[in-house]
């Protein structure tokens, strides 16, 4: 049966993964995610899995390649400065078509940054969580619940691409408390994947997992067959939420805890008299440019609010495709945004500030 309990988030979606079956993981500390490896080390042996904490983030997501390329479900956890090192192992996994979830709790930066809440890893997981021609599948949470919601999905998703998905949350997410309800644990035990490294039992030829190719034609020729893919994935797995946008004149597009902030601004807006909406990105990889499309038909002005110097707002300017001004406004180094600071900006653009 599911239940309904009060959790922090963090421990929300470790306990998501846990019933998603998932029975391995393999991490390393770091602010603020570590309640995820923390969760995951006292759970995992009471249900026959593994918990590994590596050496180091480097160790981590190379255990991750080797146990989803066993067929097994297997986690990491980490925040923005872990995440860089993970991406070579990120993009060995796409390169090797294996299956995992990566969650990145997100904390201000470059560098070392700080340790409060940012959304400033946006390029870095839909444009470049590796190096090479690929992409992972990115979902964006902006609640408690969600972070449970897309956690027991997440691994689904991946098997049935052959690639890596990631959880971006951030800080806040992470660290908050909220009521969730916790599903009922799925039965994975015989969900077939006849490409593992599991053993052939002298039934099957062998199952080999590379990312090695020295021939440039036959890597292209992968290369361009996974692509095909990827488009099938934007076709297929577009995901948004769309808020007060049937006839939205000004429309925020705001993904993870600053569309929690956005939704207030635009309630706000509306009991003003002004036609705000909000399309919140649950998909960010593949980003959500129908709903962004459909919402222009009506909007005269988006505005994309992020915890960042903008980056998102690309996005958005390519799926508007020049049909209306993209505008964008943002706090960053760990500062959230406020209502009142998005509401601003949507009157500022109703004409009703200077």
């Amino acid at each position: 049966m599911s239940e309904r309990v009060l959790m922090k988030g963090n421990e929300a979606l470790a306990e998501a993964a846990l019933r998603a079956g998932c029975r391995n993981f393999f991490g390393y500390p770091i602010t603020p995610q570590t309640e995820v490896a923390a969760y995951m080390s006292k759970q995992l042996p009471k249900v026959g899995g593994v918990y590994m904490q590596a050496e180091s983030e480097v160790s981590a997501i190379n255990m991750v390649l080797g146990c989803g390329a066993s067929g097994k479900r297997a986690l990491t956890s980490s925040s923005s400065p872990g995440i860089s090192l993970k991406t070579e192992g990120i993009s060995y996994m796409a390169g090797s078509d294996v299956p995992a979830v990566i969650v990145n709790v997100q904390r201000g930066g470059p560098g070392l940054g700080g340790i409060q809440p940012s959304q400033s890893d946006y390029w870095q997981a839909t444009r470049a969580p590796g190096h090479g021609d690929l992409h992972i599948i990115v979902l964006a949470p902006s609640t408690v619940q969600e972070m449970v919601d897309l956690m027991m999905g997440a691994f689904d998703i991946a098997e049935k691409y052959r690639m890596p998905a990631m959880i971006l949350a951030d800080g806040m997410l992470g660290q908050m408390m909220e009521p969730v309800e916790i599903p009922e644990a799925v039965d994975v035990s015989k969900i077939e994947k006849p490409w593992a490294t599991n053993g052939h039992r002298n039934k099957r030829p062998h199952n080999i997992i590379n990312s090695l190719y020295i021939e440039a034609q036959e890597l292209e020729s992968i290369v361009k067959a996974r692509f095909e893919r990827y488009e099938q994935i934007k076709a297929n797995e577009q995901r948004a939420e769309c808020f007060m946008t049937d006839d939205s004149e000004i429309t925020i597009v705001a993904y993870g805890a600053c569309a929690r902030v956005a939704k207030n601004a635009v309630r706000a807006a509306r009991e003003k008299g002004i036609k705000a909406g909000l399309i919140r990105p649950i998909t960010l990889w593949p980003f959500p440019t129908d709903a962004v499309r459909n919402a222009a038909a009506t909007t005269k002005t988006f505005i994309s609010v992020e915890m960042s110097m903008g980056q998102m707002v690309d996005d958005v300017r390519l799926a508007v495709n020049g049909a209306v001004p993209v505008e964008f406004f943002g706090r960053t180094g760990g500062v959230i945004p406020t209502p009142n600071e998005v509401l601003a900006q949507i009157e500022k653009n109703a004409g009703g500030t200077k």
